[in-house]
């Protein structure tokens, strides 16, 4: 969730001049935060997952699903309840939060304090994600769900889908043909971002996927859902004009994207290194991870033909004017912009960073992202101590929706360096979601510990993303991948057992004591040595030699001598760890999710919910999801979750979930 202040927030017309001044001081506040600490070392590793639920309502009477609008009332309670808690306990730091987000029927909910690298912490996750589950659970309405389900498959079909029921004809931020206004999270911020983005744009967000063309489906597929001749705003033809397109599930409004679930990590690194380390190696699993934990194949009352949310997301928040999206020559505008909320480097501001002592690549990168506009601004905040303060920074970091995000420390905090992995869908049990967690964690570590290298180009990343949503990808497609991802030069190990260090070393070259036995470590860490640089003598080759396709048996399990395959390499670094055999067999089973989601003897959630419609007897083939088809799929969703339901070809029988 974006940065969330208090104040009175200024239409686009009225932000816009003050564009300039937030990205002058934002750049001003990221030095400050530099100055003070880019020299910072030794943070422990510390990390946590953020979870979003949807909060759905079951109406037995009527058979229909409904999304609950009461996220303010619920977490009203749930800070009461959370609050109770930890008087009794006499602390806070173990009792879960929950927070807010864009949609109404949305809630958030992470970990009380962060996870250690502690074994135990690690194995506690899975636990942890139950409990709040239990928590969000136990004070809802009787017939109110916490769904971990990544979209809606009924948001914005004609009729009633959310409780209470509202018409779209009020949606006075979005002007959506679908979405009503109150589906928004009334603080002003997001009523705010949602018109702001429309208004900057010149139109309404256009987001189109591919229908999934089934035998009965009317070809050319010609929405009847739409209200192509409303006219109550100056936007309602856009659909009819163009926007929607043939064979296509239409949407018009930021809350099909922002009203998605999604899991993310978040790591505390050691030092500034170490967190751009991670974060640049971390960049292309990213599309392997999307697809592994695809979970989103209904939009608006359709099936379609992808299976993850991300270029709805990014379509959803698309404020580019035509301009910029190369649509009509340059005059308004200063830069054509190649993606939504993703741009080209500002040179001024690159050259400031450059001059104040930044490296190139990191001034490159903060320059990509304060390219881009402010979308709110709040008039009490415009001046700022830019020495104590970094929300201005925060205003545009915060509205950059990338597949990582590299995070400063906050201002006058404790916190240090951060990386966030942003790409997974949410998983519908808490076991899933505490397999992709421990997993990314794990290989984050390996990455760390073997100085892996995953570079490869950045086009060749964007063309994994779009792979990565296309259905069934993960059996599908193949994805570029690095051939050779151990050090080059004559350090390079020979085995990937050899790639082990027998004793830790600091980042200093210092020997690390170690408690465990046998020279193995307790706890997962921080502070690993850099790599080793480039060997001159052994000069690199062309860089397109350095990747090929793969497909995702391949690159998890491993492909010929050459390539271990990441599963391989988390094996390796769990030799390292000293634990007890009950500890390696809880990983063991996350690990195995993963292996067997990749080889496909077990379904992704897309695959088994997609092959839950086309299965039901009330479905005609026609690519429609009806209401009665969508309220057995959320029973058999909530009967999954809670151990009710067994589904050998989804889930492994040893993670049913407790009653």
């Amino acid at each position: 969730m974006g940065l969330l202040s208090l104040g009175t927030p200024l239409a686009w017309d009225e932000a816009k001049k003050y564009a300039d001044h937030v990205r002058t001081h934002g750049i001003t506040q990221f030095l400050h935060i530099w100055d003070r600490v880019k020299d910072r070392c030794g943070d422990e590793l510390l990390w946590g997952d953020e979870i979003e639920y949807m909060v759905a309502t079951f109406d037995d009477q009527e058979a229909n699903v409904k999304l609950s609008l009461r996220q303010t009332e619920i977490l009203a309670k749930l800070q009461t309840i959370v609050n109770d808690i930890a008087c009794d306990r006499g602390e806070s730091e173990s009792v879960p939060t929950f927070h807010p987000e864009y949609g109404r029927f949305m809630l958030e909910s992470t970990p009380g304090s962060p996870y250690t690298g502690e074994i135990r912490d690690l194995l506690a996750v899975e636990s942890n994600m139950r409990y709040r589950r239990h928590l969000a659970r136990k004070y809802l309405k009787p017939k109110e769900v916490p769904f971990t389900m990544t979209s809606f498959p009924r948001m914005g079909v004609p009729g009633v889908f959310t409780e209470p029921y509202y018409d779209p004809i009020d949606a006075i931020s979005s002007h959506s043909l679908f979405l009503p206004e109150e589906i928004t999270n009334p603080h002003a911020r997001f009523p705010t971002l949602t018109a702001n983005i429309r208004r900057r744009r010149g139109s309404k967000v256009a987001i189109n996927l591919p229908l999934f063309i089934d035998t009965h489906t009317p070809r050319p597929f010609v929405d009847p859902t739409i209200p192509w001749q409303r006219n109550i705003y100056p936007e309602d033809s856009e659909a009819k004009n163009g926007a929607a397109l043939i064979d296509h599930v239409y949407m018009d409004a930021m809350g099909f994207g922002m009203g998605c679930s999604c899991l993310q990590i978040t790591f505390q690194a050691c030092n500034i290194a170490e967190a751009r380390r991670l974060y640049d190696a971390l960049i292309p699993v990213a599309p392997l991870m999307l697809a592994s934990t695809a979970a989103s194949p209904l939009w608006r009352g359709y099936i379609a033909d992808v299976d993850c949310r991300w270029d709805v997301v990014s379509a959803s928040v698309d404020d580019r004017t035509e301009e910029e999206r190369g649509l009509k020559p340059l005059r308004e505008n200063r830069f054509r912009i190649p993606k939504s909320r993703y741009a080209s480097v500002s040179l001024a501001i690159f050259e400031r960073l450059r001059n104040h002592g930044v490296d190139d690549l990191l001034s490159r990168h903060i320059a990509h992202l304060f390219i881009r506009d402010p979308l709110v601004i709040f008039s009490e905040s415009i001046d700022q101590d830019d020495t104590t303060g970094n929300d201005h920074f925060e205003n545009i970091q915060s509205t950059n929706w990338q597949t990582l995000r590299f995070k400063p420390p906050p201002a006058n905090s404790s916190i240090g360096w951060r990386v966030e992995f942003r790409p997974m869908e949410v998983q519908i049990t808490d076991f899933e979601n505490a397999a992709f967690s421990v997993f990314v964690v794990l290989l984050s570590r390996a990455i760390l510990h073997f100085n892996l290298n995953f570079y490869i180009p950045i086009s060749k990343v964007d063309e994994n993303m779009a792979r990565a949503q296309k259905r069934d990808a993960i059996h599908s497609q193949k994805f570029y991948f690095r051939k050779d991802v151990f050090p080059s030069g004559p350090s390079q190990p020979s085995s990937l057992a050899s790639s082990c260090p027998s004793t830790p070393v600091s980042e200093h070259g210092g020997p690390i004591m170690v408690n465990g036995s046998r020279g193995k470590e307790k706890k997962l860490r921080n502070c690993y040595p850099l790599p080793p640089k480039p060997d001159d003598a052994n000069p690199a080759g062309a860089v397109q030699d350095e990747y090929e396709e793969m497909t995702m048996q391949e690159i998890m399990n491993g492909k010929g001598a050459g390539f271990p395959g990441l599963l391989n390499l988390v094996y390796a670094y769990l030799e390292t760890l000293d634990m007890d055999e009950e500890s390696a067999r809880k990983i063991e089973e996350y690990l195995d999710l993963i292996r067997r989601r990749t080889n496909g003897s077990l379904r992704t959630a897309a695959s088994w919910i997609r092959n839950f419609v086309r299965s039901h007897p009330a479905y005609k083939f026609d690519s429609v999801v009806s209401q009665e088809i969508n309220y057995d799929l959320m029973v058999a969703v909530d009967e999954i979750e809670r151990g009710l339901r067994i589904v050998p070809d989804f889930l492994p029988h040893h993670c049913r979930q407790k009653k």
